[in-house]
């Protein structure tokens, strides 16, 4: 009896092991994907860790703001909780301003899995033009 109690509890153990991998493997994968989203700039990995903690890159990637409401959303981000040097506070709200400004164009969310996996963000007036 207390064999078999002993190897479930030994199973158990692996089990959660495993779910626990696959878990960390996910998370990391995320990670890269996320990083890959944000334009490129010695602000992106900054970006990626304190924007992607709490949510996906699209909320970042579809935003069209100017500075004062960048700055503003970093602020209240920080407020809750997000976490930026005070340090590279002005350096972030002018990378978010700059790649996600109001002078950008819409943001075009991929329609399909092969869209999102392959092909570069689009937006509604570049689509139109080709």
């Amino acid at each position: 009896m207390w064999r078999s109690a002993l190897l479930v509890r030994r199973s158990l153990a692996a089990a959660a092991t495993v779910t626990t991998l696959a878990l960390a493997q996910l998370c990391f994968a995320q990670a890269g994907k996320a990083a890959a989203d944000l334009p490129a700039g010695p602000m992106q990995a900054k970006a990626t860790t304190a924007c992607t903690e709490c949510h996906e890159t699209r909320i970042v990637l579809q935003q069209r703001l100017n500075q004062a409401a960048w700055t503003r959303e970093v602020d209240k981000m920080i407020q809750w909780g997000a976490v930026v040097d005070p340090a590279d506070r002005d350096a972030l709200i002018g990378y978010l301003s700059t790649n996600f400004g109001t002078d950008k164009e819409p943001y075009q969310a991929p329609r399909t899995a092969s869209e999102r996996a392959t092909s570069p963000k689009k937006s509604a007036k570049t689509s139109q033009a080709h």
